[in-house]
C-alpha cells in the first residue's frame, strides 16, 4: 500500500510537472509572439514642407465686424434694414452685370468689392432672413460669373487659385452663415443653379435632373471626412467624389465611387444616398467645352467605360493619393480617370497640401502624393458648373462643428503634434488586418480596409475618438453661447470654442 502511495504521488508529481512546463511553453510562446507583433514597422520618411503656402484669411478682426453689424442690424427698425439690404443688393447685382460684359485679370478690384459686398450683406440679411432665398441668388450669380471669368485664368497660379477660393468658398460660407442664424423652414435643403445643357441620359434624383457623366461631390460624417475636406492648401466642405453613369435603356442611376474600404463600387442612387451625407453638390462639364460640342455623349461614355471596368475587376483604394496611376483610385480618380481616357484633363487647378503638419498627419495613414486632386478643389475648376447643392440645416451645422474642432487639431499638428497610436493594440490590430486579408480575398470588407496598416488604423481610431472628445465639449460650448447671446456662434466663434474645448479636455 504505502508503494502504491508513492507511486501514485509520483505519476501526479510528473504530470503536474508536465502541464507546468507545457503551461509555460505556451506562456512564453504567447509572450514572444505579443512582442514580436508589438515591432513597429519601419516609419515612412518624415514629409517636407511643400513649395506653396496655405491660404490663410488673416481676418479675425474684419469677421468680428460682421458680427457687431449683424448685432446692430438687429436692433434697427424693419424699414431701415430693408432700405440697407435694398442698396447692397443693387450694389452687388451691378458689379456682377460688370463681370458679364468683359474679361477682368484675378487681380482686379471688382473682385475685392463684390467679396466685400457679399460678405457685408450677409449680417444685414441674418439680421431679416425673409430675404435669404435673394440672398443665395445673389451669391449664386456671383459664383457663375466668376467662374466664367476664370475659364481665361491660370489656374495653377497663385493669384487665381486665391480669387476664385475667397469668391467660391467665400460666398458659400457667407451663405451659410446666414442659414445657420435662420429658422430651417426659411430655406430649401435643395438650391438649383446653373442648367447646363447635356444630351447625355438621365434621371431625377431628388428633384433634380441628373445625367449620366455629372459629378457628386459630397461630404462624409466622420472625423477623417473633415480632415480629407480641411486638410489643404485651401480648405473646404467636401470630402468625396463620385460619377453618375445612367444606363440608357433602363435609364436607372448608378454611382461609382472609392471607399476606403472596399475599394471602387457601382451603388444604387438608394443605397448611395444612405451611406451619411452632410452635403452633396452636383457638377456638369460645360456643354460648350470643345470635345463635348465635338461628341456630346463624351459625358455617358466616360461614365459607361466606368462603370464596365469597376464591374469587371476589382480596383484597390489608392491611400497614396497618386492621381497618376490608374491601377488604384481613390475617389476623385474615379472622375479623372474616366475623363481623361477621353482628353479631358479634370482639377486644372492641382490641389496642394503644403503644411508640414497637415503632410505629417496624412503621412500617417499613407499618403504619399501631396500635389493630387482633392474632392473641395474640383469646384474651382472652370471646366464644369455647379447644378444643383443640397444643404440640411442639421447636418449643416455638424459640418461646420466638424471643421472647427479639424481646424483647431490641425493648429496643433502645426506646433508638432503627431498621430500617435495605443502600442499594446497593435499585435491585435495585426491579427485583424489578416482576418482582413482573408476576407478581402473573398471579396468582403474586413475590420481594418485593405491598403491600409494596422498601424494607421489605430491612429484613425484614436485621432476618431479624440475628434468626437473635442467636439462634444465644443457642443456643450456653442450651446452656452447660444444661451448667453441670443445666436448661434458663427464659425469664427465656433473655432475660438474649439480651441478652448481642445484645452480643457487634454
Amino acid at each position: 500500500m504505502y508503494s502504491q502511495a508513492i507511486t501514485s504521488n509520483f505519476v501526479v508529481s510528473m504530470g503536474y510537472s508536465k502541464f507546468r512546463k507545457s503551461f509555460l511553453i505556451i506562456i512564453t510562446t504567447v509572450i514572444s509572439l505579443y512582442a514580436i507583433l508589438l515591432v513597429p514597422d519601419p516609419s515612412a520618411p518624415e514629409p517636407e514642407t511643400g513649395v506653396k503656402e496655405p491660404f490663410l484669411w488673416n481676418r479675425d478682426d474684419y469677421f468680428s465686424l460682421l458680427e457687431s453689424r449683424f448685432l446692430e442690424a438687429r436692433s434697427i427698425g424693419p424699414e431701415t434694414l430693408t432700405i440697407r439690404i435694398d442698396r447692397r443688393f443693387s450694389e452687388v447685382e451691378n458689379s456682377i452685370k460688370t463681370l458679364w460684359r468683359r474679361s477682368f485679370d484675378p487681380s482686379d478690384a471688382i473682385f475685392d468689392t463684390i467679396e466685400t459686398r457679399l460678405f457685408e450683406m450677409a449680417p444685414l440679411i441674418a439680421a431679416d432672413h425673409a430675404r435669404l432665398h435673394d440672398f443665395i441668388m445673389v451669391c449664386m450669380a456671383a459664383r457663375t460669373a466668376v467662374k466664367e471669368q476664370s475659364r481665361q485664368w491660370d489656374m495653377n497660379s497663385r493669384e487665381a487659385r486665391h480669387r476664385i477660393y475667397r469668391l467660391l468658398y467665400g460666398g458659400r460660407a457667407a451663405v451659410e452663415e446666414v442659414m445657420l442664424q435662420s429658422p430651417s423652414e426659411s430655406y430649401p435643403s435643395l438650391i438649383h443653379s446653373t442648367e447646363e445643357p447635356s444630351v447625355t441620359p438621365a434621371a431625377e434624383i431628388l428633384g433634380v435632373a441628373i445625367h449620366s457623366g455629372d459629378i457628386f461631390v459630397s461630404r462624409g460624417g466622420a472625423p477623417t471626412s473633415a480632415l480629407i475636406a480641411r486638410g489643404n492648401d485651401y480648405p473646404g466642405n467636401f470630402s468625396h467624389v463620385a460619377l453618375v453613369y445612367v444606363d440608357e435603356d433602363s435609364g436607372r442611376p448608378y454611382i461609382i465611387e472609392s471607399h476606403i474600404e472596399v475599394g471602387v463600387t457601382v451603388s444604387t442612387i438608394e443605397r448611395y444616398l444612405n451611406d451619411k451625407k452632410l452635403r452633396i453638390m452636383v457638377l456638369r462639364l460645360r456643354a460648350d467645352l470643345p470635345s463635348i460640342a465635338s461628341d456630346p455623349l463624351l459625358p455617358h461614355e466616360a461614365a459607361r467605360t466606368s462603370y464596365r471596368r469597376a464591374k469587371s475587376e476589382h480596383i484597390p483604394y489608392d491611400f497614396e493619393m497618386d492621381y497618376n496611376d490608374p491601377a488604384k483610385l481613390f475617389c476623385s480618380e474615379v472622375a479623372s480617370a474616366a475623363y481623361r481616357q477621353f482628353g479631358i484633363d479634370l482639377w486644372t487647378g492641382l490641389s496642394n497640401i503644403s503644411s508640414v503638419g497637415v503632410r505629417s498627419w496624412l503621412a500617417a495613414f499613407g499618403v504619399r502624393y501631396f500635389q493630387t486632386q482633392e474632392p473641395s478643389d474640383l469646384e474651382y475648376d472652370p471646366q464644369l458648373v455647379v447644378v444643383a447643392e443640397w444643404r440640411d440645416p442639421e447636418t449643416l451645422y455638424k459640418d461646420h462643428l466638424d471643421n472647427a474642432v479639424i481646424d483647431v487639431m490641425l493648429e496643433g499638428a502645426e506646433t508638432g503634434e503627431r498621430l500617435e497610436y495605443d502600442w499594446y493594440k497593435l499585435p491585435v490590430g495585426r491579427i485583424l488586418k489578416v482576418y482582413s486579408m482573408i476576407l478581402n480575398k473573398f471579396g468582403e470588407a474586413g475590420p481594418i480596409p485593405e491598403g491600409m496598416s494596422p498601424e494607421a488604423a489605430l491612429r484613425n481610431d484614436r485621432f476618431s475618438k479624440k475628434h468626437l472628445l473635442i467636439k462634444e465639449h465644443t457642443t456643450y460650448l456653442a450651446e452656452q453661447f447660444a444661451k448667453e447671446n441670443g445666436y448661434k456662434p458663427p464659425y469664427w466663434e465656433l473655432v475660438k470654442l474649439a480651441r478652448m474645448a481642445s484645452k480643457e479636455t487634454q
